[in-house]
């Protein structure tokens, strides 16, 4: 079976990894990246360390309003797949890069396969939120992370082909943390080996773009009496570099360019806490045994905040202080994201198909 893959940003790489391996064994696989992620430092590592093939076609979409960027993609899409005519489009999570592959795929008439299905945040105010809603409703399998999801998919009318399978990012990490503990050495380049640290991102629109939330942001991170690494997204460091705010977090914050998989998985490892917006790094971080702060006043992943493996700190970043952090505790990986057999499972599920 031929099988057309589309990515664009870094955790849909991360997500490709395991599976496009198992896919390989038994179809054949053309990946697709919309270039969404494209600078080497968010794009081209990734691939590098992760072992995943090259893109077939790399579209070189990069960023833009979410209409344009998402009409561009669909018009290479459109092309490619009229090249390539696959059996079926497989797209992952919850980007413009997925609804893309999702609604070139479906005006075709060929088949979607969405993984990381069902998943919500319940706030359609987000870009991500929209791009899960309406890939789900085109998608003609449906690959879910939690029973969660596959609950949400319910009460929105979905039920067809729907199938519980864990999360690939498990997988991933299971695969890649020995790795990464081989063969990064970031910890030493930063000094911080013997030394406790907060690991902090901040990348979603929602605050990087509104310069109030921002600032109260890094207000409170500068306020904070613990060390903190900070791997600076290039949106985020743009944006801040507008409102001068990078001078003003003090020495405890240590501040780095975007790294890469195996990096962060390892700083992500051996931080006492992580602080961050992004859905993929709270998983990342839980499957290590590190709590998280989610920096929302939602999240797409409720498993994690009922497990007290994370916990929201809304809308008033002023709940963010040193205390919080200390008292955060570890908790054991929770068995409902999978014991990081999500991609066979999935490719066991294609191979039906074919």
């Amino acid at each position: 079976m031929k099988i057309v893959t589309v990515v664009g940003v870094r955790p849909q790489f991360i997500k490709a990894a395991p599976l496009s391996r198992v896919l390989r064994a038994e179809h054949c696989e053309v990946l697709v990246h919309t270039g969404q992620h494209y600078d080497d430092e968010m794009s081209a590592v990734f691939f590098r360390e992760l072992g995943v093939p090259e893109p077939d076609y790399n579209l070189g979409v990069g960023s833009g309003p979410h209409g344009r960027q998402t009409s561009e993609m669909l018009k290479g899409i459109e092309e490619v797949l009229q090249g390539e005519q696959p059996h079926l489009v497989l797209v992952y999570g919850d980007t413009n890069s997925t609804l893309a592959g999702a609604l070139a795929a479906v005006k075709m008439h060929i088949p979607v396969a969405h993984v990381e299905a069902g998943v919500r945040s319940h706030n359609r105010a987000m870009p991500e939120e929209v791009n899960r809603v309406l890939t789900d409703q085109v998608a003609s399998l449906l690959f879910c992370p939690t029973p969660c999801s596959v609950e949400n998919l319910r009460r929105e009318g979905i039920t067809r082909r729907v199938h519980y399978v864990g999360d690939v990012m498990r997988d991933a990490q299971l695969q890649f943390f020995p790795v990464a503990q081989r063969q990064s050495s970031i910890l030493k380049q930063v000094g911080l080996e013997r030394r406790p640290y907060a690991l902090l991102t901040v990348h979603r629109p929602e605050t990087v773009d509104c310069n109030e939330r921002l600032k109260q942001l890094m207000a409170a991170i500068a306020r904070l009496d613990v060390r903190i690494v900070f791997p600076v997204h290039p949106r985020t460091r743009k944006r801040l570099g507008d409102l001068g705010l990078l001078g003003s977090l003090g020495s405890h914050v240590t501040v780095l360019p975007p790294v890469g998989y195996l990096d962060m998985l390892l700083l992500q490892g051996r931080a006492r806490v992580v602080m961050t917006d992004s859905g993929g790094v709270q998983r990342e971080a839980h499957y290590l045994s590190v709590p998280t702060i989610i920096l929302r006043k939602e999240t797409e992943w409720p498993e994690l905040v009922e497990a007290g493996a994370s916990r929201l700190v809304g809308e008033d970043f002023s709940q963010l202080n040193t205390e919080l952090l200390l008292s955060a505790r570890t908790v054991s990986p929770c068995t409902l994201f999978g014991s990081g057999e999500a991609s066979r499972k999935i490719a066991r599920l294609l191979n039906g198909l074919a």
